[in-house]
């Protein structure tokens, strides 16, 4: 357990049995008689889901120790989706529910890294960006250039985006893992 005033960004704590990063803290000592607060904004590591939480001076939090380990995407199937650690072979599963926001930019054989936390796999961490290729949009049309705008497509994964009307079906393309968006054609 450690005190929350000790709490830093990118610290890792467990409360109400989820675990949190801290995105930012700040101290607030309050008038006379009264203690200080510590005020936060933390986000659930597998639901991305960002919150304000405040603590009294002196409340104590469990810091969550978590680990990184290199792993290969494998398959998924109704429920599961699979992964192999590069190291020694051993395999996990994750539901797919749990990492349904990832899951998305995720094809057969890629590298990531698994999120561990006592020794039980918790989450994925993906790349910053990933390749994927198009395999179903409109063709462009020359003189298609008006600033801002695109056309759908449908990349290999099943992931739908909005990309510029120079790319083609079967080209491939960078997509940001962040936010979704086209990056480039790759």
């Amino acid at each position: 357990m450690i005190d929350v005033s000790s709490l830093r960004k990118g610290m890792h704590i467990v409360l109400d049995g989820k675990i949190y990063t801290v995105v930012d803290f700040e101290m607030h000592k309050m008038g006379r008689g009264h203690s200080a607060v510590v005020r936060t904004r933390i986000k659930d590591v597998l639901s991305a889901l960002v919150q304000d939480k405040t603590f009294k001076s002196g409340d104590q939090v469990e810091e969550a120790v978590l680990t990184l380990k290199n792993a290969q995407y494998l398959y998924k199937d109704d429920n599961f989706a699979y992964f192999m650690l590069t190291d020694n072979y051993e395999q996990y599963s994750l539901q797919l529910g749990d990492i349904e926001d990832n899951i998305k930019f995720m094809k057969e054989n890629m590298e990531m890294n698994l999120l561990f936390h006592d020794n039980d796999v918790i989450g994925v961490l993906l790349p910053a960006s990933v390749i994927l290729e198009v395999v179903e949009t409109d063709p462009g049309f020359k003189g298609d250039t008006v600033a801002g705008s695109g056309k759908p497509a449908i990349l290999e994964t099943g992931l739908k985006i909005t990309i510029p009307f120079f790319v083609n079906k079967g080209e491939k393309v960078k997509i940001d893992t962040r936010t979704g968006d086209y990056i480039e054609r790759a």
